[in-house]
């Protein structure tokens, strides 16, 4: 029963700070918030806990956002692109990061870290500013837009794959710098065609 009332008035705290913080919080600032108060140093009983300290829970959700957005962003160009090569690299990023995607969840759920449900603002505003471009103006935004947030991921990647504590989000990453390294490649050939 103390638990019970213990877990309560930590529910009750969380949110209360979370609705006195700021109040517009983006799903990734959210999923943050949560993993914040699950931390392990905690008391895990009333928390749950979370099995990863808190810079590797935050490389997960900012990987979950970049993975979502690039899948998101791929749907849109298969629809609005009529460039042959935009539309290879759409369907592949749309494949690779859907996998990447279900994989990272299976590891968040296995430590208890809660990811963000939807992407953040600012790739919010950047799927609404290329929804509301078309033909070759959307198609080099789009591109610039792939050259931008592979060179982000690649270094979110690479500095888990170097400095994470966690060996399962470490060998995630070691595994998928890789990957986003040959899409960093292949979206920079179709920037340069495009010049």
């Amino acid at each position: 029963m103390k638990n019970l009332i213990y877990l309560m008035a930590i529910s009750a705290s969380a949110l209360t700070f979370q609705a006195c913080s700021g109040g517009n919080k983006d799903a990734k600032e959210s999923a943050d918030s949560v993993n914040m108060a699950k931390d392990t140093t905690t008391n895990v009983a009333a928390t749950g806990g979370i099995a990863v300290d808190e810079a590797d829970a935050k490389f997960t959700t900012q990987a979950a956002v970049g993975g979502m957005a690039e899948v998101e962003l791929g749907k849109m160009a298969l629809e609005k692109s009529s460039n042959a090569k935009v539309k290879e690299f759409a369907t592949m990023m749309v494949k690779d990061h859907g996998m990447a995607n279900t994989e990272l969840m299976a590891i968040a759920k296995q430590k208890n870290i809660t990811l963000p449900s939807t992407v953040d603002e600012e790739h919010k505003q950047k799927m609404d500013d290329l929804s509301k471009k078309t033909g070759a103006d959307f198609d080099k935004a789009y591109v610039d837009a792939m050259v931008n947030g592979h060179k982000s991921t690649l270094k979110l990647m690479e500095d888990e794959s170097k400095d994470g504590k966690d060996a399962d989000l470490k060998s995630f990453a070691t595994k998928t710098a890789p990957i986003v390294q040959s899409h960093l490649v292949m979206i920079n050939k179709i920037s340069d065609s495009m010049k």
